[in-house]
């Protein structure tokens, strides 16, 4: 087990926006109020699923030697109505294109990540009921 610290910073920018940076000097403009520019921090619990996610079902597919053209991953959260307001159902919804890409192997690659691999899924599990489906699309296929 590593023994490793990862640190962030927030900078307060005025009103209620923060500039959140890495050690490596990357940013992330925050905001909880759609009035003002940036992500909320919980928007970014949401942001940091959905990347989580998507990395390891590209590894996966990728191991497989299978090849996407395109990938999203739309997810949705709904919170608690009283504080502390986390997460109670999340829904995240897999967009996948690409040639001879099969559902056995995008079913396994997005369980694998759910369960083992994904640490903000697993973590964020613990408070939430995450629900996950997925399309499979022809290079170039419309989004439907």
């Amino acid at each position: 087990m590593t023994e490793d610290w990862k640190q962030v910073s927030a900078t307060w920018k005025g009103g209620l926006n923060f500039i959140g940076e890495n050690a490596e000097g990357n940013t992330v403009q925050m905001s909880p109020s759609s009035e003002e520019p940036g992500i909320g921090p919980m928007q970014l619990v949401l942001v940091g699923l959905a990347g989580c996610t998507g990395i390891d079902i590209v590894n996966i597919l990728k191991k497989k030697k299978l090849s996407l053209t395109d990938f999203k991953v739309h997810v949705r959260g709904k919170r608690a109505e009283s504080p502390p307001k986390v997460y109670t159902d999340i829904e995240v919804e897999f967009l996948l294109w690409g040639d001879n890409l099969k559902v056995k192997d995008v079913e396994q690659a997005i369980e694998l990540s759910e369960q083992k691999y994904c640490s903000v899924s697993i973590m964020v599990g613990k408070t939430a009921k995450i629900k996950s489906s997925y399309k499979i699309f022809k290079p170039g296929e419309p989004e439907a």
